[in-house]
């Protein structure tokens, strides 16, 4: 507490700002995911269909990381944000109006390319308002905002379609992002442009070796990023694991629907206490990289420790299929869902060890685009193996396959890290 006091905590304002956009991002992304059962009887949607307007959203999303993360580079993470949740904002409402499953297709699209701004904008305010052995924590203070967004949502969007319908839905989520942007515009500066900030958080801030004036001189061409094994290091770490996080958020409320007739008109415990779980997960993932460095670890095998202990932890869920009632499968796929926000939170901060903040936004954008990349196959074999399972009757039985894969996603990820990071040599060159 005294530390805190003396050096000032300004920095843990910032973190607010960055949590309810993500909370924001997070419920305009899933509540097509909780309308879903009304919008496959309003539109006679098929797995399929369903599956192709997730495809839509993640290709989207895809092709925007790669643009918005550069752009946020070029602008900065204040204008970054911005932009990213204007147009984020108006794509959520345009769903209320839309009349054919091709619109929703077109809409979803719109909402990823603006919803792909948020990590690289986040990201590159936690570097630039953090030294690096705070990122992690600060990234899993953010990220929780993603579990916050899946709980209010499950809460919310039923009750707004019971009292007024699915298009209501759509609207009154898609503005709160023109609430949020208030308080952004009105709090969020670099630490050099913010007047009150005191000059010991100042110095906090910019702790780490390098200073703030060295970072700013580093330009990384876009396409030398690809050269680097940390920049494909981050690549696998989202390729493969971000698909998992997706299929949580969009068939989740509809295996539950499925497996234990949940009304998704009504407000659900379950999913709420699955997303609940996700928070725990973002913070304590974010917190245990920091104890790791704090009892003398080096930053890269914490980082690489932390991740290797989430990955453990998803492996339960690959005992759903022999659970006997809702509430285990609630525990094994909570506990699954927070390893995920814990291996999120140290996998951003990782990225962001290892690159100077003038190229971090690039990163996030490549490595985000790699797992949309993920979101838009998987969904492609979600699609086809419920359809399948559903037309010979055991339509668990696809589920089922499902959860194997989600529970070895995690640990082959870090397999394929733990390779590519090894040379601490060669990961510390974009550092310098």
């Amino acid at each position: 507490m005294n530390a805190k006091k003396e050096t000032g905590n300004y920095r843990w304002m910032v973190v607010v700002l960055l949590f309810f956009a993500t909370t924001i991002n997070y419920i305009d992304r899933q509540v097509i995911g909780l309308l879903k059962p009304e919008l496959e009887r309003v539109f006679n949607w098929t797995e399929k269909d369903y599956s192709r307007i997730v495809m839509a959203f993640s290709a989207a999303y895809a092709v925007g990381l790669v643009f918005m993360g550069r752009i946020v580079d070029i602008i900065g993470s204040r204008r970054g944000y911005t932009v990213s949740i204007i147009f984020w904002s108006i794509a959520a409402i345009l769903h209320s109006f839309v009349q054919s499953t091709g619109g929703f297709i077109w809409v979803r699209a719109l909402l990823g390319l603006g919803e792909s701004g948020n990590f690289p904008a986040a990201i590159k305010a936690v570097a630039e308002w953090f030294p690096k052995k705070e990122r992690a924590l600060a990234t899993g203070l953010f990220n929780s905002g993603a579990s916050v967004g899946a709980v209010l949502a499950p809460i919310f969007v039923p009750l707004i379609l019971g009292a007024w319908g699915w298009k209501e839905a759509f609207v009154i989520t898609g503005a709160l992002g023109f609430v949020w942007l208030f308080f952004w515009l009105r709090y969020y500066q670099l630490p050099s442009a913010k007047k009150n900030l005191s000059a010991e958080e100042f110095r906090h801030i910019h702790s780490d070796e390098e200073s703030a004036t060295e970072e700013v001189a580093v330009k990384i061409p876009w396409q030398k990023l690809l050269g680097f094994r940390a920049t494909w290091a981050f690549i696998v770490g989202k390729f493969f694991t971000d698909p998992i996080w997706w299929f949580f958020l969009f068939w989740l409320p509809s295996y539950f629907s499925s497996a234990f007739d949940m009304d998704l008109t009504k407000p659900s415990l379950e999913l709420g206490a699955v997303y609940a779980a996700t928070t725990l997960g973002s913070i304590g993932g974010g917190y245990l990289s920091l104890f790791l460095v704090k009892k003398g670890m080096i930053l890269t095998r914490a980082r690489r420790t932390s991740l290797l202990i989430a990955a453990i932890l998803v492996l339960p869920v690959i005992t759903v299929q022999y659970a006997a009632n809702s509430w285990q499968v609630v525990g094994m796929i909570a506990l699954a869902a927070a390893a995920h926000n814990a291996w999120s939170a140290n996998i951003f901060a990782f990225a962001s060890d290892l690159f100077p903040r003038s190229a971090l936004s690039s990163v996030i954008g490549i490595g985000g685009m790699a797992g949309s990349v993920g979101g838009i196959l998987f969904p492609m074999l979600v699609g086809a193996l419920l359809d399948h399972y559903k037309l010979i009757g055991n339509l668990m039985g696809g589920y089922n396959i499902l959860f194997v894969i989600c529970s070895l996603s995690y640990l082959f990820a870090w397999v394929l890290i733990l390779l590519l990071t090894q040379n601490r040599k060669k990961q510390a060159v974009l550092a310098r």
